[in-house]
């Protein structure tokens, strides 16, 4: 049986579907970036993007691995400047996606309410080359490829959050910041020490 990563085991195994690819010739950064910006979306609307990348029409936004990468105007969608079209990146996506589709549909779950729950993207070992250069000498020619391991899930009934607890959790502690209201718990909870006799 194949192993998933441990970010990637799903709370509902009966409403999610998944599928994996290994040592994939693409590069990690690039898909990296592809996962970030495709987490959270409905599979429909993750194929309609992706296509309009491959069209050039959107961007992929380049958050983390962004050195050197230039601007994009379409990239300012997503409160960025700095985006890129991976082709490459999305032609592996788009097909784990398309495998995660026919594992749910083989699942009877509905395709229309499937939504990218999660996408783990991990470096595999580089492939190591060598290229040939001037006076003799010899330079690493590394690949970086990467695995892939992307969760699919239907999209659960939304329950809407009380308002009782809302309305004291605003009084209580309004205009303090984290640290404040966690400080305020724990001297909540101590009591005065008893004084010696």
């Amino acid at each position: 049986m194949v192993r998933y990563a441990a970010a990637a085991t799903p709370l509902n195994p009966e409403k999610t579907s998944k599928s994996r690819g290994e040592y994939l010739r693409t590069h990690f950064k690039n898909m990296r970036e592809v996962a970030a910006a495709l987490t959270g979306l409905k599979l429909t609307r993750a194929y309609a993007y992706l296509s309009d990348v491959n069209e050039h029409n959107s961007a992929i936004p380049f958050r983390r691995f962004n050195g050197g990468v230039g601007r994009a105007s379409s990239a300012k969608q997503f409160k960025a400047t700095q985006g890129r079209f991976p082709e490459k990146s999305i032609k592996f996506v788009l097909r784990l996606l398309k495998n995660a589709e026919s594992n749910a549909d083989a699942k009877n779950i509905d395709v229309e309410e499937l939504y990218i729950k999660n996408i783990v993207v991990q470096q595999a070992p580089k492939t190591r080359r060598r290229t040939y250069r001037a006076h003799g000498r010899i330079n690493p020619y590394q690949g970086h490829p990467c695995h892939v391991e992307v969760i699919l899930s239907a999209s659960d009934v939304e329950v809407e959050r009380s308002k009782d607890k809302d309305a004291v959790a605003t009084t209580s502690f309004s205009g303090l910041n984290r640290r404040q209201i966690a400080r305020k718990r724990i001297e909540a909870g101590r009591t005065p020490a008893s004084a010696p006799a």
